[in-house]
């Protein structure tokens, strides 16, 4: 069954169709309809980008340290419990890593809440924007691995702490790392797949008030799973960058 067109994604492949398919063109990809080649989870994505830079553009020139508004100390709380739990995390280094941690938090944040807005769905439903975030995640710790150890230290954690377990270990440790991504993508996608199911099933069932309990309980799985998510970046950074003792 084709998928419902949401308006903001008829919009985009009204005014926007030939952006997209010269995207799709220089990955080698044909879209299925070149008339229609947004998808809504795309294109939720495109307008949570855009919500984001508006709502920090809007923000930066009023960040005021004698008077701070509501936004901004919604945002320093937001910023101070990851700081915490990346100190907490990863060490005293973890600072060092809290834009990352942050950006996906925020990102998954306001992808799982938009689908509460009438109109609009969540990215996070689908499976592609989940195994995106996680890839992010995958490529950016053990980037910071081999930052912090050179490419033979760091790979030298995949062998062992015993050389004659490598051949035995390797394969595992390998089999480890990529069952993180189907991890992080499963645990988003089915969490936001199923609180969005559950939602629209009571909707049409019953009157407002009783969906409204479900839509709260759908509000606090998308703080959640934004929170699981970049914990497990921490854990998995902080991995990749401990030092032996």
């Amino acid at each position: 069954m084709a998928e419902h067109e949401l308006w903001f994604t008829a919009l985009l492949n009204r005014y926007c169709a030939g952006i997209a398919n010269t995207v799709l063109a220089w990955a080698g990809v044909q879209a299925e309809n070149p008339e229609k080649p947004w998808a809504n989870f795309v294109a939720m994505q495109v307008l949570v980008v855009a919500i984001v830079l508006v709502l920090f553009a809007f923000l930066r020139p009023r960040l005021s340290v004698d008077r701070p508004g509501k936004l901004q100390h919604c945002f320093e709380i937001i910023y101070g419990f990851l700081r915490g739990q990346a100190e907490d995390v990863v060490g005293h280094e973890g600072p060092r890593y809290v834009h990352l941690f942050s950006t996906i938090f925020l990102f998954i944040l306001f992808c799982n809440l938009i689908g509460t807005i009438p109109g609009f769905e969540s990215p996070t439903m689908f499976a592609p924007v989940p195994l995106g975030c996680a890839l992010v995640t995958f490529l950016y710790y053990n980037l910071m691995g081999f930052r912090a150890h050179g490419v033979g230290g760091y790979l030298a954690h995949f062998a062992g702490p015993i050389k004659v377990m490598a051949p035995l270990m390797i394969p595992i440790e390998i089999i480890s790392h990529t069952g993180r991504l189907l991890s992080l993508t499963v645990r988003l996608y089915a969490n936001m797949f199923a609180g969005e199911q559950v939602t629209l099933v009571f909707l049409s069932l019953i009157p407002v008030a009783i969906p409204a309990i479900f839509m709260g309980l759908h509000v606090f799985v998308s703080f959640l799973q934004a929170f699981v998510f970049a914990l497990l970046t921490m854990i998995y950074v902080s991995s990749a960058v401990e030092h032996e003792h």
